[in-house]
């Protein structure tokens, strides 16, 4: 399972610190989803191997205005394994749009409706389940969270639309372990099924994308080979 995080100078923990904790935690990979403006360089390599889990390189974008959302899309595909949409006033935007991965937090700012839900299962974008305001927030905004939450997973059941699960922690005192997550979800009418998908969505998108940036592929379904008397 995987989570997805903001590191330093977007979060306040850099992406080792996040790293050893969600090794601790037993997940298996995270993902760097540093806002456009906010990029964080880390060795990767050298990170990944003291730990032993996987990070993927992605990215959120965070714009207002969709004509400049398409250029970060496009400059960034090819350049970060996971891209993500903040949400908000580009929720519609983002579920129109095959190359993007995945609509970070619709509801923080936003709503889904059927038609984006719908829209989301025929371009494959993963609709994110983000538990931080249930997690850090209290009182009426908390309840709040719990009945938009409770919202869009009606309508990504009904309309099939992928989806992610996600803490979004910008700091290691943030991360949550896939257990506390799972046992969150299922208190607030999650099932644990659904909880475990979400949590494995990260990893499967990362590498989904990472065999599709391949030079052997070439369309969904389709992959070049070596011949044997080419060697």
């Amino acid at each position: 399972m995987y989570e997805a995080v903001h590191a330093y100078p977007d979060g306040r923990a850099t992406v080792a610190r996040l790293v050893k904790t969600a090794a601790r935690y037993g997940y298996d990979g995270i993902v760097v989803r540093n806002h456009g403006n906010a990029q964080t360089t880390y060795d990767a390599d050298r990170i990944a191997e003291a730990y032993g889990i996987e990070i993927v390189p992605g990215i959120e974008i965070r714009t207002n205005d969709p004509g400049q959302a398409s250029g970060l899309i496009g400059n960034y595909r090819s350049k970060r394994t996971v891209v993500c949409v903040h949400g908000g006033a580009l929720n519609r935007f983002a579920v129109e749009q095959p190359q993007v991965d995945v609509l970070a937090h619709p509801m923080d700012g936003g709503d889904v409706n059927h038609v984006l839900a719908k829209s989301a299962a025929e371009n494959g974008v993963h609709v994110e389940f983000n538990l931080s305001r249930v997690l850090r927030a209290d009182g009426g905004p908390r309840v709040e969270a719990i009945g938009d939450l409770r919202k869009l997973r009606e309508l990504v059941e009904q309309y099939g639309a992928p989806y992610v699960v996600s803490a979004d922690a910008r700091s290691h005192l943030e991360l949550r372990g896939p257990r506390e997550l799972i046992a969150l979800g299922e208190t607030i009418g999650f099932d644990q099924d659904a909880m475990v998908t979400g949590l494995r969505a990260w990893g499967e998108i990362a590498s989904r994308n990472r065999e599709r940036q391949s030079d052997a592929f070439v369309e969904p379904g389709v992959r070049t080979v070596q011949r044997e008397d080419d060697r």
